[in-house]
This record gives structure tokens, sequence and C-alpha cells, in this order.
């Protein structure tokens, strides 16, 4: 049933996309998804997006250029305030190295997707969850501070070797929208190891993680940060 007053309170999502287009198409399905299951009927969300050649921004990753990606980024942000986005998210972990950039160049709000994770993780009252991510997010300090400084949560990270395969499938696979099953295998054979040295849950900490794993994978709390971001939109979105 159409609900006019619901819709027309609705704000607009602003959705900083392409890195990679893969994780973006799970941002725009799950985000819609949460506004219908929330909303009903026809219902669906008002998103504006800006999506990014992933290209260009790898390229910079790799020569730690960040700031000339913060720039872009920045632009991006720009450009969908102007649009018309009432709230700004980043749909990837990794280029949360530039969030500050981003956050500071527009003057609506800006959805952290570290801080909508370590909100979950309290939630689920887990203590030592392993980050799985890009080696960006696993090894410097913009993400893992955050979340062990900011947030006081004992994040695990797996050892070099690991976080080298973890590293390698993102980018040779799941950001080329490539589903291998034995690179599964040995995302689990790499969280086995974790469990036991302790870890208690696990983070999906890139956001095409949950192409290749499932929470139906672990008797563990696991938190998709894709999901958990989509849905902080989801919630900003539809608050009155």
């Amino acid at each position: 049933m159409f609900a006019p007053g619901k819709a027309a309170s609705m704000k607009t999502i602003g959705l900083i996309g392409g890195m990679s287009w893969v994780s973006t198409a799970i941002y725009y399905r799950l985000i819609n998804e949460g506004v219908r299951d929330r909303l009903g009927g026809y219902h669906s969300a008002e998103i504006a997006m800006w999506s990014l050649d992933f290209a260009e921004i790898e390229r910079m990753q790799v020569s730690g250029d960040w700031a000339r990606a913060g720039e872009h980024l920045a632009d991006a942000a720009r450009r969908l305030e102007r649009a018309g986005a009432d709230v700004i998210l980043i749909t990837a972990n990794t280029m949360h190295k530039v969030a500050d950039a981003v956050a500071s160049a527009v003057r609506i709000p800006f959805i952290h997707i570290a801080d909508a994770t370590a909100a979950e993780i309290k939630r689920k009252g887990s203590r030592h969850p392993l980050l799985l991510a890009t080696a960006y997010t696993m090894e410097q300090d913009f993400y893992v501070g955050r979340l062990r400084q900011r947030h006081e949560i004992d994040l695990r990270v797996p050892d070099a070797a690991d976080r080298a395969v973890v590293h390698k499938v993102i980018f040779e696979e799941l950001v080329r929208d490539v589903v291998n099953p034995a690179s599964k295998a040995r995302y689990v054979d790499i969280i086995e190891r974790e469990r036991r040295a302790g870890a208690d849950s696990i983070i999906f900490g890139c956001t095409e993680i949950g192409m290749l794993l499932s929470p139906s994978d672990f008797n563990v709390p696991c938190f998709d940060t894709a999901a958990i971001h989509a849905q902080a939109a989801v919630d900003f979105a539809l608050a009155s």
C-alpha cells in the first residue's frame, strides 16, 4: 500500500561507489531491500551515486598517493551534496583511509563504516574479532587504530602470509566479480587458525567478502561491513 507521508520524509543517500562496482551493486541492492522491508509496498530508496573508475583509484593506492585519492573522493562527495544527498557513504572499507577529506568536503553527515561496524560488534558482545580485508585496511592505522583506540575493540589480524592471501583474493578475484571455491577454502583455513588463537568473531572488512563467505559458514558472529553500512544508511534515511 502506498504511504505518501513516509516516502515524503525519506532522506536521500549519497553513495561514492565504483571501488569496486561489484560491491557498489551490493550496496544498491541492500539499501533498497532495507527500505522495502521497512516501508513495504513499492517503496525503494532515494539514492544519488557517483561511481568512480577503480583503475585510477587502484593506481593511487599502489603508489601511496592518498592525498590525490582523497581529492577525487571529496570531489565526488561535493557533487553528491549538490545533487541533493542528505548523507554520504564511501562504499569501500579501504577508501576510508581518506574519510576525513571526504567528511570535511561537505556540510552533510558522513557515515563511517568502521563506526557502524564497531557499534554492531559491541551490540553482539564480541571481544576479539578477526579482521579480513585488504592489506591497506589490515595493516594501516586508519581502520585498525580506529577500532582499537576509539572503540576499544581488541581487534585481531592474520599474520603476514595470510594477509597476503586475503589481499590477493580480493584484488585478483572479488573486485573482478570472480568467486572461487578454492579461495573460500583458503579463507576458511585462515579463519580456523585465528579462531584457535583466540578470535571470537569475524569482520568481513572488505565490502566484497560477503560474496565469498556467509555468516552461515561459521558458528561465531560475523560482521559483514557492507550489510552493516547499508543498514546504517537505511536507518538514517528513514529516521523521523
